[in-house]
C-alpha cells in the first residue's frame, strides 16, 4: 500500500465505541476484501505500542496468524515496516519484532499563526526532518502561499526522488475566521478580509500537487498529542495550547472531538472572572499576547516572544504576574468544563519555554483546588508532551492519519 494507493477511511472502517465509556478494543476481520482496514489496524497498533511481533498483533486483534503474516509482508514490501532483531529463547522459530519504518512515508505540516508561519517535514515516525519559519506582523493568504513556494524546495532538497514520491500530503493548522481578530492583532481589516474569499487549501493543492487538509490550529496541536504523544494517554482530556491567543482541543473516549464546524473546544472566548469580579475572556489573560502587552506597557520589547520559545528574557515580576493570571483563568475554565464533562486530565502546552509551562501547570493545579469543587471530580492538571511544535506536527499528522491510521484524528476538509 503506497501513499497513492491508500483509500480514504470510510465510516465502516471505524471501530465503534463501546457503550458506557468502556475501553475501546481494536478488532480486525478475517473476511476477504478488508485488507485496507486491517493494514490500518496494524499500523495504528505499531504506532501506539512500538515494535510488535506477528504473534502479538494476532493476539491483540483477533486476526488469524495467516492473515497477520500476509498483512505484515505486504506492509514490509511497501517499505512501511522495518524488521527488528530476532528474539530467541522461546520454543519454535525466533520472534521478529516489526516496527514502523521512518522512511516509509513523509508528510508536510503548515502552521499558520497570527505572528508566524512554519512549514515542517516529518517522517513516518513523526520525527521532524526539516523546518522553515517566517515571522510577520500579521498573516495574509498571499504571504503564506509565497512562503510555501519559497520554503518547500529548501525543505525537500535532501530527499531522493523515491522519498519525494512518498510525501503523503500537506496538513494546514490555522486559526479559523482570522478576519474577526483584527482588533487584537492590529492588522488592516481589508487585508485580513482576504481570508474570507481565498481558498488557501485549493491554492496550495495547485502549488504542491498533493492533497491538502485544513484544521483549526489548536485542534491540530491536540491531534499531535494523540498521534505522537508520549506517556500514558488519558481517554478524556481537555487540551490548552498557548499561542498568540489560547486555543484548545477536546478528546472524548480516545477520539478528537471537533464539533459540527471543526471549532469545538475553542476555549479562548470562555468567560472567566477577573480580580475585580468582572467577567472577561480567557484569551485576554491566558495568551502569549497578554504577556506581550504587559511587556510593552512596561517599555520592554516583546518581539522575542515570537522569535524563540526556548528562552524568554522577561522581567521576573511581569512574567510571574502573567503566569498567576493565566493560571487563575485556566482554573476557572477547567472548573466550567468539568461541570459538563467527566475529564480525566487537562493538558497544557504551547509556544512557551519549558520552565514557564511547568510553572503554569503547577499554579493552575493549585488555583483549581482553591475553588469550590463540591460535586466535581477534578481532573489531573498535566503538561502536554509535544511542546512548541505541536501545531506544525499536528498539521502533518492529518494526512498521516487520513492515509494510514484506523481512526483519523479529526474531521478535515480535503481539496
Amino acid at each position: 500500500m503506497t501513499p497513492e494507493q491508500a483509500p480514504p477511511l470510510s465510516a465502516q472502517d471505524r471501530t465503534a465505541e463501546r457503550p458506557g465509556g468502556e475501553e475501546q478494543v481494536f478488532r480486525g476481520t478475517n473476511q476477504a476484501g478488508m485488507r485496507a482496514q486491517n493494514e490500518r489496524l496494524v499500523l495504528t497498533l505499531l504506532r501506539q505500542n512500538g515494535a510488535l511481533a506477528k504473534s502479538d498483533i494476532a493476539r491483540m486483534t483477533g486476526l488469524s496468524a495467516q492473515t497477520v503474516s500476509v498483512i505484515m509482508r505486504a506492509l514490509e514490501g511497501d517499505g512501511l515496516l522495518a524488521r527488528g532483531t530476532p528474539q530467541r529463547g522461546r520454543i519454535g522459530q525466533p520472534s521478529i519484532p516489526m516496527s514502523l519504518a521512518a522512511d516509509g512515508a513523509f508528510f508536510l505540516g503548515l502552521k499558520i499563526g497570527r505572528r508566524s508561519a512554519d512549514l515542517t517535514l516529518i517522517d513516518f515516525l513523526g520525527h521532524i526532518r526539516a523546518t522553515e519559519r517566517r515571522i510577520y506582523r500579521y498573516p495574509t493568504p498571499g504571504a503564506v502561499v509565497d512562503f510555501v513556494a519559497e520554503a518547500l524546495p529548501r525543505l525537500t532538497v535532501g530527499l531522493s526522488s523515491a522519498a519525494l514520491a512518498r510525501i503523503g500530503g500537506l496538513g494546514i493548522a490555522m486559526p479559523f475566521q482570522l478576519w474577526n481578530w483584527v482588533q487584537f492583532i492590529g492588522a488592516p481589516q481589508a487585508e485580513m478580509d482576504q481570508w474570507r474569499h481565498r481558498d488557501i487549501a485549493a491554492e496550495l493543492t495547485a502549488l504542491t500537487g498533493m492533497p491538502v487538509f485544513v484544521q483549526n490550529d489548536a485542534t491540530a496541536a491536540c491531534g499531535a498529542e494523540l498521534v505522537f504523544g508520549t506517556g500514558d494517554r488519558p481517554k478524556d482530556f481537555l487540551y490548552f495550547y498557548f499561542g498568540y491567543f489560547i486555543g484548545g482541543g477536546l478528546v472524548l473516549n480516545g477520539q478528537l472531538f471537533t464539533g459540527r464546524t471543526g471549532n469545538a473546544a475553542g476555549v479562548g472566548p470562555m468567560p472567566v472572572p477577573g480580580p475585580d469580579g468582572r467577567m472577561r475572556r480567557l484569551l485576554t489573560v491566558a495568551s502569549v499576547s497578554a504577556l506581550a502587552h504587559a511587556m510593552e506597557a512596561a517599555g520592554q520589547d516583546s518581539d522575542q516572544l515570537w522569535e524563540r520559545h526556548d528562552h524568554w528574557d522577561v522581567d521576573p515580576a511581569i512574567l510571574s504576574d502573567w503566569i498567576d493570571q493565566a493560571a487563575e483563568g485556566l482554573a476557572w475554565a477547567v472548573l466550567s468544563a468539568s461541570t459538563l464533562m467527566e475529564l480525566e486530565a487537562v493538558l497544557i502546552d504551547g509556544w512557551i519555554p519549558q520552565e514557564v509551562r511547568e510553572a503554569i501547570t503547577l499554579r493552575t493545579a493549585a488555583a483549581l483546588h482553591r475553588l469550590d469543587l463540591a460535586g466535581i471530580d477534578p481532573p489531573a492538571i498535566r503538561q502536554g508532551s509535544i511542546g512548541p511544535d505541536a501545531r506544525a506536527l499536528g498539521a502533518a499528522a492529518i494526512p498521516l492519519a487520513q492515509r494510514y491510521l484506523l481512526d483519523p484524528h479529526a474531521a478535515t476538509r480535503e481539496t
